[in-house]
């Protein structure tokens, strides 16, 4: 696991960005897991800018949901597909054609999951998968004491994430759904690059538990110490509680440019 500490989110933002767009020079068709929530604008804004200025080519790029909420119409404007065509589709030129999903209206919403998971892996799989992290160290929707080998499953919310998320609907959490669909925590590791963004003193301990505590469900976020490559970018707010943050600082100083994240 490398973790990457920078001055703010915009930092981060900026160095993410880079590393897709890398990526997709690489490889134009790459799949890239994409993340709702405002921890990750700052990354959309940054390859947006690179792909306006012609730095890189997005056309043939395809994006992969991370989570979908249960019963919301998908053109609702707060379900996830729909916040995604905006913040992430239509900023970097993305056909809908190009966006693979899970149904949260499905009446079958259990084999709707399992579709999902043989989309992925038909897809070729997910090339880079950003994520964000919960205050109390879920990722995707996979809160606390999920199981470590979880599939793309249905999950019930908790009370606080329903309060967190009622921001999203006119501050009402009657409003929020009850349920959601989110890849498990085994479909996140299928991921061939996990990349985590977390800003703000409010991630400090859900970073110090994923990056330096155990491996354990009651943090769902440490599976992420399983993973061949796994890259954690924090700003310095969130790496607050690190005890080995000037280790971290030095590693990635005396890094070769060339390797990237």
């Amino acid at each position: 696991m490398e973790v990457v500490i920078v001055p703010d989110a915009r930092g981060g933002g900026e160095l993410i960005a880079e590393a897709m767009a890398r990526l997709l020079r690489r490889k134009p068709a790459a799949l890239l897991g994409v993340a709702t929530g405002s921890t990750p604008l700052p990354v959309y804004e940054a390859l947006a800018a690179k792909v306006r200025s012609g730095a890189v080519d997005t056309s043939r790029a395809r994006i992969a949901q991370l989570d979908e909420y249960v019963g919301l119409p998908a053109d609702h404007p707060e379900s996830y597909r729909s916040v995604l065509r905006r913040e992430v589709l239509e900023p970097l030129g993305i056909a809908m054609e190009a966006f693979l999903g899970p149904d949260g209206t499905a009446g079958d919403v259990q084999a709707a999951c399992e579709a999902y998971d043989r989309a992925l892996a038909e897809a070729g799989g997910v090339d880079l998968q950003l994520l964000g992290i919960g205050t109390d160290g879920h990722i995707g929707f996979n809160e606390p004491c999920s199981s470590l080998a979880s599939r793309t499953r249905i999950k019930t919310l908790t009370e606080q994430t329903r309060i967190d998320n009622a921001r999203f609907f006119e501050g009402d959490v009657d409003q929020v759904p009850h349920h959601v669909i989110t890849q498990g925590i085994g479909t996140i590791l299928e991921a061939r690059h996990l990349v985590l963004l977390a800003t703000g003193e409010g991630k400090a301990d859900a970073v110090a538990a994923t990056v330096e505590g155990p491996v354990a469900a009651v943090c769902p976020a440490s599976a992420l110490q399983l993973h061949p490559h796994a890259t954690i970018v924090v700003d310095e707010a969130a790496a607050a509680k690190l005890k080995l943050a000037d280790y971290f600082r030095h590693t990635y100083a005396n890094k070769p440019e060339w390797q990237g994240i």
